[in-house]
């Protein structure tokens, strides 16, 4: 039954971007109506659906006030085709059933649209908790966070809410022993963090008290260290005062010590996100765990001619084998880790977590770190430079 009714939704659509173009026809030059084309052929598109999908409609009290919009705009388009004349009087006649067919061309826009946001729900709702297909659970997240991708709108968001649409996400991203592969629970983890972007005032609460960070940090790829990093830059010190809290980063840390390099990449992210917003507590947290000798390490292995490129998981509409491709370049200001001790320093410095004083004591510190860490002076007086004066163009 489903199945179906998508298909119907989307033909709706379809049709009812053609009335919305007749429409416009209507409403700039109504005279030549009838003579044109791609006009007549839109209308007469409408009220073929209008004849075909008395059933549909019948069957769901919600599409009740679509099948009357409907009929409506049949007897409006019937009236315009009467007026057809030159005189005064047909084209008073004229302008106001014109006028007519575009509020009520916008009437069956509004309504399709509420229309198609319930389908969605439900069909998003039915496919993660029935379904056992991977591919069907990926398309509906994608779809809904397309739909999200719109904006706020007070009615969708009271579907969300009624339909308990982010309690079933956190348990799909959360729940590690569930049947959920980490495909789907990556795809889980961007709606989430599109919902926070949706309206944070409902769902950046429900993220702060829940396990979804601790989640996302323990799935350890690099989708999820995306995600991470997408939350912090949005919610900022309340959510970073939160994975300070709960100890979470000497694990981000860690996780620059991956054998992924794409994961890598998307810490090296993150910690940047952190440096850039985190205060005095939580910078101390990130250089105790040894991190500007992991990001020297990280330096030394932009000398190869290899280059990590991740695909942006907001740019995901179709599921690649791989989120991560290795090319081979010769241009070394690309690569993902270059000069990444000075990058750290320089976001400490502008950041906005730290006063002044902190600012500098914290670079005598990284500075003492990066002479600890150094193998020789050449490498030394070269991180050094970066640091103080800023890397090469």
């Amino acid at each position: 039954m489903g199945e179906p009714q998508k298909l119907d939704t989307h033909r709706i659509l379809t049709l009812l971007e053609a009335l919305r173009e007749a429409s416009k026809d209507l409403h700039v030059n109504p005279i030549p109506f009838l003579y044109r084309t791609d006009s007549k052929a839109a209308i007469e598109a409408i009220l073929e659906l209008e004849t075909k999908a008395t059933a549909i409609f019948s069957a769901d009290p919600n599409l009740h006030k679509l099948s009357e919009l409907l009929c409506n705009l049949r007897a409006l388009v019937e009236k315009l085709q009467i007026h057809q004349g030159y005189g005064p009087q047909s084209l008073i006649h004229r302008l106001i059933a014109n006028h007519k067919i575009s509020q009520v061309a916008y009437a069956i826009e509004s309504d399709i649209q509420s229309c198609v946001d319930r389908l969605t729900i439900e069909h998003l709702v039915k496919t993660l908790k029935e379904s056992a297909r991977d591919d069907e659970k990926v398309k509906a997240l994608i779809d809904f966070k397309k739909r999200l991708s719109k904006g706020f709108d007070i009615h969708f968001q009271d579907l969300i809410l009624r339909a308990k649409v982010f309690p079933i996400l956190e348990h799909i991203l959360c729940d590690s022993e569930s049947l959920s592969s980490i495909r789907v629970r990556e795809h889980a983890a961007v709606a989430i963090d599109a919902l926070v972007r949706f309206n944070k005032n409902v769902f950046v609460g429900l993220v702060l008290m829940g396990p979804i960070i601790k989640a996302l940090i323990t799935m350890t790829t690099s989708c999820s260290i995306q995600v991470l990093s997408s939350l912090v830059r949005f919610i900022r010190i309340p959510l970073v005062s939160e994975i300070f809290s709960n100890a979470e980063i000497p694990r981000i840390i860690n996780l620059l010590r991956s054998k992924d390099l794409s994961i890598q990449v998307a810490t090296l992210d993150c910690v940047l996100e952190l440096a850039y917003i985190g205060r005095k507590e939580v910078i101390e947290a990130m250089i105790k765990e040894d991190l500007i000798k992991k990001l020297i390490h990280l330096q030394k292995m932009e000398h190869g001619s290899r280059l990590i490129e991740m695909d942006s998981y907001d740019e995901l509409e179709t599921e690649p084998e791989s989120n991560t491709k290795i090319r081979e370049r010769g241009d070394l200001e690309n690569f993902p880790f270059a000069s990444c001790v000075s990058r750290f320093a320089i976001q400490l410095e502008v950041g906005e977590g730290l006063s002044a004083e902190e600012k500098t004591e914290f670079k005598l510190e990284i500075l003492r770190n990066v002479r600890e860490g150094s193998e020789s002076d050449a490498e030394l007086d070269t991180i050094k430079a970066e640091i103080l004066w800023g890397s090469s163009p």
